[in-house]
């Protein structure tokens, strides 16, 4: 990785966490109802867009210095799997199982599918 590759993807996900935060707040001013929608919406957007580049860097449609930058740098800027774990322990702190068991394994199969998805719709281009 040259310099200028690493230097873009710390830049790109300077980009990506402050996207996740405008996302977040925009979404959990229209929710309110204390589910962590937000970091919900984004972990599934964010796998979706990353199977997507991954797709098109292994069909050679996008270079792996693009995939290091908008991958790993933009979309690891922008997803959150530490705020998810920390939002599902919360949920079993606060015994609200239900909650518990719809974040920790619908973000799970959600997002691996999504991931899916992307990869192939990427693969295809």
């Amino acid at each position: 990785m040259t310099v200028g590759v690493f230097l873009l993807a710390v830049v790109g996900g300077g980009l990506g966490a402050a996207l996740r935060f405008v996302t977040d707040g925009l979404i959990m001013r229209r929710v309110s109802s204390g589910y962590p929608w937000g970091t919900f919406v984004i972990n599934s957007v964010g796998s979706l867009l990353l199977g997507f580049l991954t797709g098109l860097s292994d069909s050679s449609v996008l270079d792996a210095a693009w995939l290091t930058i908008l991958g790993g740098g933009v979309m690891g800027g922008f997803t959150t799997f530490s705020t998810a774990m920390v939002d599902t322990v919360h949920m079993l702190q606060k015994r609200t199982y239900g909650r518990f068991f719809a974040n920790s394994l619908g973000m799970l199969i959600l997002t691996v599918l999504l991931a899916v998805v992307g990869l192939a719709i990427g693969r295809a281009l």
